[in-house]
């Protein structure tokens, strides 16, 4: 076998990212040492790793930098209409890579660190990943900025300038998982800038007073909302757009006052009271935690943003005058905003409060606008994830909002019994404002009130939404709703993490599917072509010998590289049910034991995931998967048939190089939970194969790879559907099942924590007495299907067919598709591929 090229070597080869003569080698080792000398102030004998990473990072932001100022001279020119993504999180891992990437510069930086005896690779680590989001929520709104970059659309993110993103997870001795604070802006960010001058008042608590004149919101508390801005570079298109972040500190007198009775020092100290707004992420997926600093959060990046967006809509330019736009009819038509789930909702009551209060627009007119202007995206259907904000904390920190809300329910109450006259349960159910259990405003109606589209993010979820959660306003106002399935961006998610596969990709179809992913489907051409499926396995093969690397590395666990790599990595909730993972890993480990001279097909199973801090389920559900890995790993009779690896801190950069590595995607979800998916997304463009429930966006995915390309098992929403409603009792599974009897025994019997024989008490009753997510009922057809992946494993050749029809089927999947259908049916903007001048261009 030929020796395997380096990664300098590859990347010199490989033309999809972007070839070294496009930039002059000679001026990026200039740029960078001048920046190493002037802006980092060290010179090559005393300057570090992270040194050289900086300089590294401010030569290529300097190529940013240009196309920057150009994308928003161009945009104040032609005053488009423009986006606003409204979003508390944004998980937009490292930046240097992708906007290499993006601008073409990747191997001719490569090239020059190359020749100054620097290795990209290691640079490139240094990097601390923006860890701005939870999982799902918050990447997809990262991929969705970089498609509406590459576009060509004037949008924009706003969200948080957290100081500490989630959580970094250790995983003790003891096999728990330990929360570490994410202190990522510790040694400086080099892709950001602070805007003071766009400082912007929030203000929280104080009263109404309503004059003549109209509704004054006074004696508030203010905080300072600081912007931050990061650039977003479109793929090869000279955009670069803008990622707004507000950081939270406060005004000069805040509390200043108590200086003249002698309190000045505590005064000074009371300022973090104000500043602790941006401190930090709360780190729970698909659960509402009603704290109070949580909806400061909330009302303080739409306070923020609302004031930005008003400011920017009233200064246009027509033809050469600048002249101030006061008709605020043209709203709808200049901006749009769109609410990443309901976490910024009070846009809504705060557009109102600005265009009644501050603008003195009739109230009709003010919401006639509002909602023109609004949109919302439902990102679950959990209820324990529903925002339900408890009246007496709004009243007392939102005084003016919760008056609008009421005067927006009372209408939209009375809109209601006018359609369905006498209906007064129905009226219950749809008000804003819920009576049972203590008052309390619902989010996501105020959000379908307020807004003219709502969609959910995969088929099956948006029609879920109009059959059960929001069925009553789906009645009254099936215009509104839509669907938008998810995507992910194809230049982090194959160009930049899996550069290999691209090049293959790109030898045999050409490099246009970066910009347009539907072109993969000419993959399938070539399905029976020997050679192309010879290197489309070599590719998979290499990225697992590299994975296999650092997991040595990382675990001190022999790797397999010829094992089939089986990985579940996303939160570690019930609904996703890493529990039913586990009962396949235990009953694959029974068997072995059993038969040990059997000719197995071997597996490395990998889980990863962050538990909430205080989801003691989901902890309890790791510390059993590094239990079993503790039996399983160190038993001789299984060898390296079997191991089990729990994949300490998962996030952005872990996923970049485990997804390449993947054979088998677990995505195992009960049918009706998930509302969409992306991780699903990234396996299947990256050649791992499925299994999975219909559930989400699988349902899509098995559509376009065709049936039988993916691994489906279980049961559907209506068998779901079906068991809720004459019960389910996972008794009759345990007692019916041998081998699900024996892997419950097993648990409960302390054959995984002999020290602690009870350790597990409290998932064995969960599984038995409380499970909402039926994991027992779908365990037969799961292993029966996880035989059936190793029965086709088995064969190489049929496996890799499979793969090409799965990475040929996953065009419909980009978020540049996904954006492209929110401009057009939501937004009503136009995409395009149109390229700008470069800044070295003449205009």
């Amino acid at each position: 076998m030929s020796k395997p090229l380096s990664d300098h070597e590859k990347k010199k080869q490989i033309s999809v990212r972007g070839l070294a003569g496009v930039e002059n080698v000679a001026d990026l080792k200039t740029n960078f040492n001048r920046h190493l000398h002037f802006t980092l102030v060290k010179d090559r004998n005393v300057a570090t790793k992270r040194d050289y990473y900086y300089a590294l990072a401010n030569t290529v932001r300097d190529h940013v930098v240009g196309r920057w100022i150009r994308t928003q001279q161009h945009y104040y020119e032609k005053d488009p209409k423009r986006v606003y993504y409204l979003s508390l999180e944004f998980y937009m891992g490292r930046t240097l890579q992708n906007t290499m990437v993006n601008l073409a510069l990747e191997n001719a930086c490569d090239e020059a660190m190359y020749q100054m005896g620097l290795e990209m690779e290691e640079l490139e680590e240094i990097e601390e990943d923006a860890g701005l989001g939870n999982g799902g929520l918050g990447r997809l709104a990262a991929c969705f900025l970089d498609s509406m970059a590459s576009l060509g659309l004037a949008a924009y993110g706003y969200g948080i300038r957290y100081e500490f993103g989630i959580f970094n997870q250790k995983i003790s001795k003891s096999g728990y998982q330990i929360e570490e604070a994410d202190d990522w802006l510790r040694y400086g960010n080099p892709w950001e800038k602070a805007r003071p001058e766009y400082m912007r008042p929030v203000h929280y608590y104080g009263r109404t007073e309503h004059t003549p004149d109209g509704v004054k919101w006074v004696d508030t508390q203010v905080v300072l909302a600081l912007p931050y801005d990061t650039p977003v570079p479109g793929y090869r298109n000279n955009i670069v757009n803008t990622m707004r972040l507000w950081s939270a500190k406060a005004p000069c007198e805040f509390n200043l006052k108590d200086f003249n009775v002698g309190g000045y020092i505590q005064a000074v100290l009371d300022r973090n009271l104000a500043e602790n707004i941006s401190r930090v992420l709360y780190p729970n997926d698909n659960f509402f935690e009603g704290k109070e600093l949580r909806l400061k959060q909330e009302y303080f990046v739409v306070a923020a943003t609302l004031q930005d967006i008003i400011r920017r809509f009233k200064v246009s330019k027509f033809g050469s005058r600048e002249i101030a736009r006061t008709n605020f009819q043209e709203l709808p038509n200049k901006v749009a905003i769109q609410l990443n789930d309901t976490h910024p909702a009070l846009a809504i009551p705060e557009l109102m409060r600005v265009l009644v209060d501050d603008e003195k627009l009739a109230w009709d007119e003010a919401w006639d606008i509002c909602v023109r202007t609004c949109a919302y995206t439902n990102h679950t259907v959990l209820p324990e994830a529903l925002e339900r904000w408890p009246i007496d904390l709004f009243a007392k920190l939102l005084p003016r909002h919760l008056e609008i809300v009421y005067e927006i329910n009372r209408r939209h109450m009375e809109r209601v019994a006018s359609l369905y006259p006498g209906d007064f349960d129905r009226m219950r159910r749809m008000s804003l404002i819920e009576e049972g259990g203590g008052k309390r405003v619902n989010m996501a109606h105020l959000c379908i009130v307020g807004a003219h589209a709502v969609n959910g993010v995969a088929r099956i979820h948006s029609d879920i939404l109009k059959a059960t959660v929001f069925k009553d306003f789906y009645e009254m106002d099936p215009h509104k709703f839509q669907n938008k399935t998810n995507g992910i961006t194809p230049r982090r998610w194959l160009v930049m993490c899996n550069p290999g596969l691209a090049e293959v990709i790109a030898e045999k179809i050409g490099e246009d599917f970066i910009r347009d992913l539907d072109q993969l489907r000419k993959l399938e051409a070539f399905v029976n072509d020997d050679g192309f499926i010879r290197d489309i396995a070599a590719i998979k093969q290499e990225n697992k010998m590299k994975f296999a690397v650092h997991l040595e590395e990382h675990y001190k666990v022999k790797i397999n590289p010829n094992s089939m790599f089986d990985i579940q990595v996303k939160r570690i909730h019930e609904y996703k049910r890493q529990l039913l993972n586990c009962l396949h890993i235990i009953t694959f480990y029974n068997r072995i034991k059993k038969e040990p001279n059997k000719a197995w097909v071997p597996r490395t199973i990998m889980i990863g995931g962050k538990a909430a801090p205080g989801y003691h389920t989901a902890k309890m559900i790791i510390r059993l998967i590094t239990a079993i890995g503790e039996v399983v790993n160190n038993d001789p009779v299984v060898g390296d048939r079997l191991k089990v690896i729990f994949l300490e801190n998962y996030r952005v950069t872990l996923a970049e190089k485990a997804i390449p590595a993947a054979d088998l995607s677990e995505q195992i979800s009960t049918a009706g939970t998930e509302a969409s998916g992306t991780g699903n997304m990234k396996f299947m463009l990256n050649g791992a194969l499925t299994i999975g429930t219909m559930d989400g966006a699988n349902v899509e995915m098995n559509e376009e790879a065709g049936e039988g390309n993916l691994f489906i098992f279980g049961m559907r929403v209506e068998d779901v559907d079906e068991m809720d409603k004459k019960g389910y009792n996972a008794h009759d599974y345990y007692s019916r099942i041998p081998e699900l009897k024996q892997c419950m025994d097993q648990i409960s019997g302390g054959y995984f924590s002999p020290k602690e024989p009870g350790l597990f008490k409290d998932i064995v009753d969960l599984l038995m007495y409380h499970d909402r997510f039926k994991v027992f009922a779908d365990y037969e057809d799961y292993i029966k299907c996880q035989d059936h992946v190793s029965a086709v494993y088995k064969n190489p050749k049929v496996w890799t067919k499979k793969v090409i029809y799965n990475i040929a089927g996953s065009g419909k999947f980009s978020s540049d598709r996904t954006i492209s259908q929110y401009a057009r049916e939501i937004w009503g903007v136009e995409p395009t591929l149109e390229k700008i001048a470069a800044p070295d261009d003449p205009k």
